[in-house]
């Protein structure tokens, strides 16, 4: 057998490999400092704030963000969209049901700055209701970072307001880490990502704290508040689970900004939503 026809064979044989190796998925190389990646996960339009304690508010539209958190430990996805990817058409047309409007999924957009669910180390939600949590079964495979008594009212045979089962069903029997009731906790160990509870609109809700190298500190506030005019009142939504709770939540985190000069993104605020950057630009 000639050279020239060993090679050519051996270029045949192996031709299915590298095939096969340029489809493996290669997640991006870990950021040198934090990076928080916003994606758009939908509209709330509720019919009127008289549930929130007012007649009228500013913008009666509410945002729906999800949140990339890339570390260079790893990664962490807080909080997941109102309606799961499942529920959008092959044509990824918009998705309307009720009051809740989508535009995009989500997993499209995690691909578009090259990540898969799989790259995802850690998930975790401001609280389960169905507005942060309708694509945690996407991530089934992190690891769920959760206060105990959260995780209870998501399982619990009792019915639970605002609660989609079906959209978590899965993290029932993912790898779980507990998080304290009542203390903070630091998610790679070096002060830039803090989980901070802050029960009361759920049992076990918790607000995100970040340590940007550039943009400086941030505190991602769940529902804490889902409207500005809420800040500095004692206007809590109907269905809270305990306002007295929520009530001194929110006074401890806004000590808490006082003292750590961190700017406060309140999730749903739709104004201040829409002048935040959407990935795949990024805030660092």
């Amino acid at each position: 057998m000639s050279p020239k026809t060993f090679f050519a064979l051996m270029a045949l044989a192996l031709a299915p490999l590298a095939a096969q190796d340029s489809s493996v998925h290669h997640p991006p190389q870990p950021p040198k400092s934090l990076r928080l990646y916003i994606f758009d996960c939908g509209v709330l339009k509720p019919a009127d704030a008289k549930s929130f304690g007012f007649d009228k508010v500013a913008e009666l539209k509410m945002s729906v963000p999800c949140f990339l958190i890339a570390h260079p430990k790893g990664t962490m996805m807080w909080d997941v969209g109102v309606v799961p990817d499942s529920d959008f058409k092959a044509d990824g047309s918009p998705v309307i049901q009720g009051f809740m409007e989508v535009a995009k999924p989500l997993k499209p957009q995690l691909a578009a700055i090259g990540y898969q669910p799989a790259d995802i180390k850690y998930i975790a939600f401001s609280h389960y209701h169905i507005d942060h949590t309708a694509n945690a079964n996407m991530f089934a495979a992190s690891t769920w970072l959760v206060p105990q008594a959260e995780r209870d009212i998501m399982f619990s045979d009792k019915p639970a307001p605002v609660r989609a089962a079906k959209n978590y069903s899965e993290l029932k029997d993912s790898k779980t880490t507990i998080l304290p009731a009542t203390s903070d906790y630091d998610v790679f160990g070096d002060g830039t990502v803090i989980i901070k509870p802050a029960p009361g609109h759920t049992p076990g809700h918790q607000v995100l704290f970040l340590k940007l190298p550039k943009t400086g500190p941030v505190l991602i506030a769940g529902d804490l508040y889902h409207y500005n005019e809420e800040r500095n009142t004692d206007h809590v939504p109907s269905f809270e689970y305990n306002k007295e709770q929520s009530l001194a939540s929110r006074a401890a985190i806004e000590d808490f900004l006082k003292k750590s000069g961190a700017q406060l993104w309140i999730e749903h605020d739709y104004a201040a939503n829409a002048k935040l950057k959407k990935s795949p630009a990024y805030y660092e």
